[in-house]
């Protein structure tokens, strides 16, 4: 399975990566802002993308948004801001999952699990 880890933190989308090896995941692909996000997706195929949502530069739900125009992928928003973002996403990115830094393993995964079931991916 192929991941989309939308990070600006080096050290989070890392910890991101390794949480999702051991899920299952086998290859990945990185961005670390909103433009670097959207160019990125372009032509990719992603069974999933996590994403924070305040990126240096740029906004990362809005990359996310630009992404699932084209395609629906699940989707996780690892953010620091869980509250802030969450009325954001229920008009804009139905479906997608948040969970809070610093992220605990066993939601994490467990959310992962949940969203694949949900697009028939797991």
């Amino acid at each position: 399975m192929h991941a989309f880890i939308i990070e600006d933190d080096y050290l989070i989308s890392q910890a991101v990566r390794d949480m999702l090896t051991d899920l299952g995941f086998t290859s990945f692909s990185f961005a670390r802002s909103e433009d670097a996000a959207i160019a990125g997706a372009h032509g990719e195929t992603f069974d999933l993308i996590t994403a924070d949502a305040r990126l240096l530069p740029g906004d990362g739900i809005k990359a996310v948004e630009a992404i699932c125009r084209r395609r629906s992928v699940p989707v996780i928003f690892v953010t620091g801001y869980p509250d802030d973002i969450k009325e954001a996403l229920e008009t804009k990115l139905p479906g997608a999952a948040i969970v809070s830094k610093p992220i605990d393993h066993a939601e994490f995964a467990t959310m992962v699990r949940t969203l694949l079931e949900e697009h028939g991916a797991a």
